[in-house]
């Protein structure tokens, strides 16, 4: 049988943590700061843990 190929835009973009969880960075921080309010802007630095509802959809992505 051949194996399931890990999707690497997948793979670059989201960290499995020990616990088999998923850390990915939040929508919406990439450019266009002079529109957002400094708050916004601290509050989306960091990772986050992706939803519940899209993990199954990106474990598949990642072949986990």
């Amino acid at each position: 049988m051949p194996k399931n190929k890990t999707h690497s835009g997948t793979k670059k973009r989201v960290k499995v943590t020990g616990s088999g969880k998923l850390l990915a960075q939040r929508a919406g921080v990439r450019h266009k700061f002079e529109h957002k309010s400094s708050t916004l802007t601290r509050r989306l630095a960091g990772t986050t843990e992706v939803s519940p509802k899209d993990a199954p959809r990106i474990k598949k992505l990642l072949g986990l």
